[in-house]
């Protein structure tokens, strides 16, 4: 199944061409790195993909659905149903325990508060930090702050997962904590398309795309 198609789109920013023509198909099951510089269109890409923004030509297809044809609203419930964000910032309420930060990224999801949390506490034990349930951030180090963030975009289950450079900010032992939690959600059928420059990053996923100054190349 294609979870995701790109076809000859490009994104113009006024003078500026950061996308053109790229193609990209993504399968259920695939843990794909997206790789380039900073600068390359890499992160404009994943802004495509995931529907923040619109490309100015070429067709986005996620499952199966086709973002052109698509209102603002239900760009928002396509995102909601199936795909889930994790950014170099943690986006962590200070206040709130690890377990409510993941819960309350299941705001509009409808599910009543005992529901939200217990999908929380699941997502927490998938990424290991069962025991960390009451933890706030400033009680966790930044690899455990990342998997939070981690469990929050899993905890509604979407089919995919878009990282953008989800360990630019960690040491090399908590990015081995990250990529292994990415690993076993994989394994666990979770669609993984992440976004680095580093390619030591990239070799821990199966597959690598290259861009460089917009474009899909060779390695």
């Amino acid at each position: 199944m294609r979870v995701l198609e790109i076809r000859r789109v490009s994104k113009s920013y006024g003078n500026v061409r950061a996308l053109r023509e790229v193609d990209l198909t993504v399968h259920a099951g695939e843990m794909v790195a997206i790789v380039g510089p900073s600068g390359s269109g890499k992160s404009t890409l994943l802004q495509i993909a995931g529907t923040l923004d619109r490309p100015t030509s070429g067709t986005v297809r996620v499952a199966g659905h086709d973002v052109n044809a698509l209102s603002d609203n239900e760009l928002s419930a396509l995102r909601a149903r199936y795909i889930g964000f994790v950014f170099q910032q943690f986006h962590l309420a200070p206040e709130l325990s690890a377990l409510d930060n993941v819960a309350d990224g299941l705001l509009y999801s409808g599910l009543p508060r005992r529901r939200r949390r217990e999908r929380a506490r699941t997502a927490l034990q998938r990424v290991r930090l069962a025991d960390r349930l009451e933890h706030r951030p400033h009680q966790l180090s930044g690899g455990q702050m990342q998997r939070v963030a981690v469990a929050r975009a899993v905890a509604g289950q979407p089919p995919l997962l878009l990282a953008d450079e989800p360990t630019g900010n960690l040491d090399t032992e908590a990015s081995a904590e990250v990529l292994s939690v990415f690993r076993a959600l994989n394994a666990a059928g979770v669609t993984i398309v992440l976004i680095t420059h580093d390619v030591d990053v990239a070799a821990a996923c199966p597959r690598r795309v290259w861009v460089r100054d917009g474009r899909i190349t060779p390695s």
